[in-house]
């Protein structure tokens, strides 16, 4: 099999923030695959079950430390014991719903907890690459047909997309003031930032999020209450956006200046947009039984109707390109759940299955024998429904 990011991950000490979450453990899974050192600092697992639990993500890792990012003591005594070559933040309060209601902790998770993983690279004082994951919501929203672009501006009308938007000016002004690119040969640190929106995939069962809220509902033979049936997402799996952030890393692991040190939106090519009910029907059909309800009502809380981004910067610069379609990340979720669910196998096998066969897609999408566009079959960030 080929690997899909030259190589850079063997052996490679790499800490991971939020390694306990969905794309956290799906993280750690692959990383593991690809022969790196993996040591994990989170919360305990957000949510009961979790993909960390059930795919047995613990055996895999070579630290695992439960404690909050905000802890900047603690947090530091464990990324000096791993001794990093890549710090991978992906830690955050991910749930637009949960910002409206503790704005203030979503704001000192998503923008203090940033800045603390920062300042303990400050005090690392050592060469390593750092990517800070944050959203597609941390733009300014307009509502706008197009994709957003990285120069777009920052700052949602929301806490939770607000929160992100402040995360990447923080993130922003320590490239400037600490992490210099044209002064990497001073202080050896590669910081990146990478946003992605929508990402659907096994194994999530983040509160209020459409896909757990369908598993319920379909096992339990009842119908599904869409909040916001029309509203239109890029929907990706949870292994297409990791590729890009495993992409990026790579590239600026490597390179022997600052050139990768920005930020970069990944997502899925145009065309992939669908909307709630879309995706709804999508994933009742390959089920094979269930129904859904318009279960919107007046005066609940403000969720944006139309949101995408632009990824010419990553496909152009990284070389990075989606190797699944919107249809065939429906149809991997349904898969993934169906196993859970019905299969003896463990997940965990079935987890690393699905993560080979995206590398081979990668592959093939390189050699030009595969298409993201085209399949036989298809916050964590929180899905509008």
């Amino acid at each position: 099999m080929s690997e899909p990011f030259d190589g850079i991950y063997a052996g490679k000490r790499i800490f991971v923030t939020g390694h306990t979450g969905f794309k956290g453990s799906w993280l750690a899974l692959w990383l593991k695959e690809l022969g790196a050192s993996v040591t994990g600092y989170s919360w305990e697992p957000p949510t009961n079950p979790s993909h960390f639990e059930v795919a047995s993500v613990r055996q895999d890792l070579d630290g695992h430390h439960i404690g909050d990012i905000r802890d900047e003591e603690r947090m530091f005594a464990a990324m000096q014991a791993c001794d990093p070559d890549i710090i991978l933040h992906l830690a955050a309060q991910t749930v637009v719903k949960t910002g409206y209601l503790s704005p203030r902790e979503t704001f000192d998770i998503n923008v203090m907890g940033t800045i603390s993983v920062l300042e303990c690279v400050r005090r690392l004082n050592k060469p390593v690459t750092v990517l800070c994951v944050t959203s597609d919501k941390c733009y300014e929203n307009r509502e706008q047909i197009w994709g957003y672009r990285e120069t777009d501006a920052f700052g949602d009308h929301d806490p939770y997309g607000g929160s992100k938007g402040a995360a990447e000016i923080a993130i922003r002004s320590y490239r400037h003031s600490f992490f210099h690119p044209s002064r990497i040969a001073e202080h050896g640190v590669k910081l990146t930032s990478a946003r992605a929106g929508n990402v659907i995939g096994g194994g999530d069962w983040t509160a209020n999020a459409l896909i757990v809220d369908l598993v319920h509902s379909l096992i339990e033979g009842r119908a599904v209450e869409l909040r916001n049936p029309s509203a239109y997402r890029p929907w990706q799996h949870v292994l297409q956006a990791l590729s890009g952030y495993l992409t990026l890393v790579s590239k600026a692991y490597q390179a022997p200046d600052g050139r990768f040190c920005t930020g970069y939106n990944i997502g899925p090519l145009s065309g992939n947009e669908l909307s709630v009910q879309e995706v709804t029907e999508e994933f009742i059909s390959r089920w094979g039984s269930g129904s859904w309800v318009d279960g919107s009502t007046p005066g609940q809380v403000h969720e944006a109707t139309l949101l995408h981004l632009s990824i010419d910067k990553a496909m152009r610069e990284l070389g990075w390109k989606p190797s699944w379609d919107v249809r065939e990340a429906i149809g991997r979720t349904v898969e993934w759940f169906q196993h859970f669910c019905y299969e003896s196998e463990p997940v965990r096998l079935h987890s690393i299955r699905q993560i080979r066969d995206y590398q081979e897609a990668m592959a093939a999408g390189r050699r030009g024998t595969g298409s993201a566009g085209s399949s036989d079959n298809a916050n964590p960030l929180e899905a509008v429904h």
